[in-house]
């Protein structure tokens, strides 16, 4: 499968799963939502500097999303909350906040090796 196809795959299931629309999405991204969706349906190749927004947003490892697994949702790393109606700047904050729990993580992975 093309890589690309793969990100949109696994973007679309990451929004879903965190129960996102597009347009909230695209909004966080400061992109416009048809642009959003060209990223979801692989039309469109997802820069990179928009992957290390959303791998923030979603809580993991930008690498994550070129994983082939089906599995993919169940490797990000989530918090213990679920809010609705976030605005673009709520979504700011939660990416700030998954971002420094991942990079806590991975900091604790590296002490114990």
């Amino acid at each position: 499968m093309k890589e690309n196809l793969i990100v949109a795959k696994n973007i679309k299931l990451m929004r879903e799963a965190a129960n996102f629309t597009q347009e909230k999405v695209a909004d966080f991204l400061g992109i416009k939502r048809s642009a959003y969706a060209n990223y979801e349906t692989g039309d469109r190749e997802l820069p990179l500097s928009l992957m290390e927004k959303l791998a923030d947003l979603y809580g993991c490892d930008a690498i994550l999303m070129y994983a082939e697994d089906s599995n993919v949702v169940e490797n990000m790393l989530t918090t213990a909350f679920r809010v609705d109606n976030l605005t673009a700047a709520d979504m700011v904050q939660v990416a700030a906040f998954k971002k420094v729990v991942k990079n806590s993580l991975m900091l604790d992975s590296m002490l114990e090796q």
